[in-house]
């Protein structure tokens, strides 16, 4: 056999460069488009999977990791997502060892690398798919398609598609592909150019597979393109050869499909054996009663897919809630889309299996299955998936997209000639910079959520999180404005009743929030949170059977709830039920040793109460846990000071000023302490920086007033 490059390959308009060369550039670009999130922050629900997941914690037990899902919960757990993905956790867990902490830079650094790795990956990829695995006399191994293999590879490295996934910390689509794109290598390499194969090199790609499922579940579906690949290397596309090598391919196709059930079966078992629960603002098509209306919708859904691979421009970080409207009638125009689909893909099948020219039936072929097989897993089709739209999960479809789109630009250079290189360089460009762009948007998450208004203007989470991020800034008075229209938009959407509730709760407009509060928990009557706001709510309008009902409520669905028990303190003690009141804070304690108010709150209503030896001692026990809470040091002075405990009094009193030297009553109190004491100098010293911190300060110009005149008489005495 003659080896010789694709008739098409040299029309592409790119230089031939060498392997080193392809590579270098191909890593640059895809650094290019991405590094500028190297020093984003955590955004999104980057707070779940990496700020609030214990399992990254080096003192939590590695074990944890294989017993939890992504997020850090119990995969027995009814609120588990059912995501296991222990080895992307695993290397989050050595980002946080490597950096010290929970440090960003070094969660996107590697993020960006990976996909730097990836792309580079690609270029041997795409070269076997296109032009076969094909060596020189020699053993060595060469590439029929240079040009077409690159170019491909470019436009992987730089789409701008994969910006959540690369600029996002998250991390379990990049991670998830390196280990499919190593397994397709090896199976490409299993079945040699004499068509004998290798079982152990089966077995390897079967044991990668495993891995990669162990980042992301999506992994699974590159059995199913090796088992595409090799039915197409065996009969070459000819169904005549398809009988010479049946015995070997059944071979391959038993193995991978035996392998593939064994990771599927195993799988379903770590999960509990059922699937996770999703809510229909998550995907409303599944939820649809007509079987032909989520048909259509699930269609459309594709549509919106495959749209985002040829025009990246309308990227948005969720399109839930109402982002994209059901269809319902067969008069909505979009229907046209998922037609319009599924002409293309006609037209693509057609010419992948009917065309007279071999290497184009290989190559759009071969394009449709890495664009097809791996995104079934979101499709839909087998189980319900927790999302309309999500761009993500095109991390590895999108080699399918660049594959065809590589051909389609070596097929147009083959035909005209004008224009050839700067239109490819132009599409390059606009993709290398709308990633740049979109991978910008993704440092913050006041960009990001702010990005996603002008595309998903319907989208009530949208809204929710762009008033969310506002009030966590300080801007409640604008963060109402979107939590009201987030409401407006889905009328059931009880976390923004809830953070509405408590900005209108601090803003003194209680009866709105205590309506909004009570509406989300008759909506989802288990809402621990929403409770435990609308005794507060109540508690503020005099309404104390309620606010403790409410209370009762909330620490019935959320066993583990010290905030709750906190608050259900300061309603008791305000009924002035001490002993409750007490109870409660001790509880708050307990579940949560580190909560300075509950602490505090005992001291004081022990030292009010006139218990002052056992408000010393809940003091030295709070301080045991809380070494330098100057509030507790502050309270205890007073419990001590009380006791004519002076020495003792004036130590705390000054390391809580060490702490905070700027407390006006601290200085007030230890002036006190210092005049009762009889150490007058310092007593006025001390009053006159609590008067200069704060001139109103109840009872302190009295005192000092008191103080003066002490120390005239004492003057007069003297002389």
């Amino acid at each position: 056999m003659v080896l010789s490059e694709l008739y098409w390959d040299h029309h592409i308009p790119l230089p031939k460069l060498g392997p080193l060369q392809s590579r270098l550039v191909t890593a640059f670009v895809a650094l290019v488009c991405f590094i500028n999130s190297y020093d984003g922050d955590f955004v999104f629900d980057d707070s779940e999977a990496i700020i609030n997941n214990k399992d990254l914690n080096p003192d939590t037990p590695l074990s944890n990791i294989w017993k939890n899902d992504f997020w850090g919960s119990n995969l027995s757990s009814n609120s588990s997502h059912k995501s296991y993905r222990p080895l992307t956790v695993l290397t989050f867990r050595i980002n946080y060892l490597l950096a010290g902490g929970l440090h960003p830079i070094g969660f996107h650094m590697l993020n960006v690398a990976l996909h730097c790795v990836i792309s580079v990956l690609m270029i041997d990829v795409f070269a076997i798919l296109i032009g076969g695995l094909v060596h020189d006399g020699r053993g060595a191994k060469l590439s029929l398609s240079p040009k077409a293999s690159f170019l491909a590879a470019l436009f992987f490295a730089s789409h701008p598609v994969h910006t959540e996934s690369v600029s996002r910390v998250g991390r379990r689509d990049s991670a998830g592909c390196l280990c499919p794109f190593s397994v397709e290598a090896l199976e490409f390499l299993s079945v040699g150019g004499d068509k004998k194969f290798s079982v152990l090199w089966i077995f390897g790609s079967i044991l990668l597979c495993a891995v990669a499922m162990l980042c992301k579940e999506q992994g699974i579906t590159v059995l199913g393109v090796n088992a595409a690949y090799d039915i197409l290397m065996v009969c070459n596309l000819n169904i005549y050869e398809l009988a010479h090598q049946l015995s070997g391919l059944l071979m391959r196709l038993a193995l991978l499909f035996l392998g593939g059930s064994f990771l599927l079966y195993a799988r379903w078992r770590i999960m509990g054996t059922g699937p996770p629960s999703f809510t229909e603002v998550d995907n409303p098509a599944s939820f649809a009663e007509n079987v032909i209306l989520r048909i259509v919708n699930y269609n459309y859904y594709y549509s919106l897919n495959a749209w985002l691979l040829l025009c990246p421009w309308w990227l948005c970080f969720d399109w839930s809630m109402g982002c994209v409207p059901l269809i319902k009638s067969a008069t909505d125009w979009r229907i046209f889309w998922p037609l319009l689909l599924w002409c293309c893909l006609m037209g693509l099948v057609y010419q992948a299996l009917c065309s007279q020219d071999s290497n184009k039936r290989r190559t759009l072929t071969f394009g449709l299955v890495l664009l097809v097989i791996p995104f079934l897993p979101a499709s839909n089709l087998f189980f319900r998936v927790g999302f309309v739209i999500a761009e993500r999960v095109l991390y590895l479809s999108s080699a399918g997209y660049c594959l065809i789109l590589a051909y389609a630009v070596g097929f147009c250079s083959c035909h005209w000639k004008k224009h050839k290189v700067s239109a490819t360089l132009t599409l390059l460009c606009v993709n290398v910079a709308r990633s740049a762009q979109r991978s910008q948007q993704w440092r913050s998450e006041q960009s990001l959520f702010a990005s996603a208004l002008s595309v998903c203007p319907l989208n009530a989470k949208v809204h929710y999180n762009v008033g969310k991020n506002l009030a966590d800034r300080g801007n409640q008075s604008a963060a109402v404005k979107y939590y009201r229209e987030a409401v407006r938009l889905h009328p059931k959407y009880v976390h923004a009743m809830n953070n509405l509730g408590n900005i209108l709760k601090e803003r003194n407009e209680l009866k709105e929030a205590e309506v909004l509060l009570s509406a989300a928990v008759n909506i989802q009557p288990d809402f621990a949170a929403a409770w435990m706001n609308l005794g507060i709510v109540q508690n503020s309008l005099k309404k104390f059977d309620k606010a403790e009902q409410s209370y009762w409520n909330a620490i019935r669905f959320r066993k583990k709830y010290p905030d709750c028990y906190y608050n259900l303190g300061r309603l008791y003690a305000d009924l002035n039920r001490s002993i409750d009141a007490l109870n409660a804070w001790r509880n708050a304690t307990m579940l949560k040793p580190d909560h300075s108010l509950a602490w505090n709150n005992m001291v004081i209503l022990l030292d009010n109460t006139g218990n002052l030896a056992q408000a010393e001692l809940i003091g030295k026990e709070a301080l045991k846990i809380l070494p330098k809470d100057h509030t507790i040091m502050f309270s205890l002075a007073n419990v001590l000071g009380k006791q004519e405990k002076y020495k003792e009094s004036e130590g705390f009193f000054l390391n809580a000023l060490k702490i905070n030297p700027n407390v006006a009553s601290c200085h007030g109190n230890l002036a006190v302490l210092y005049h009762r004491w009889g150490k007058l100098d310092l007593a006025k010293r001390h009053y006159e920086l609590s008067l200069r911190l704060d001139p109103s300060a109840p009872g302190t110009k009295e005192n000092y007033n008191m103080l003066k005149r002490k120390l005239e008489l004492r003057q007069r005495t003297v002389g």
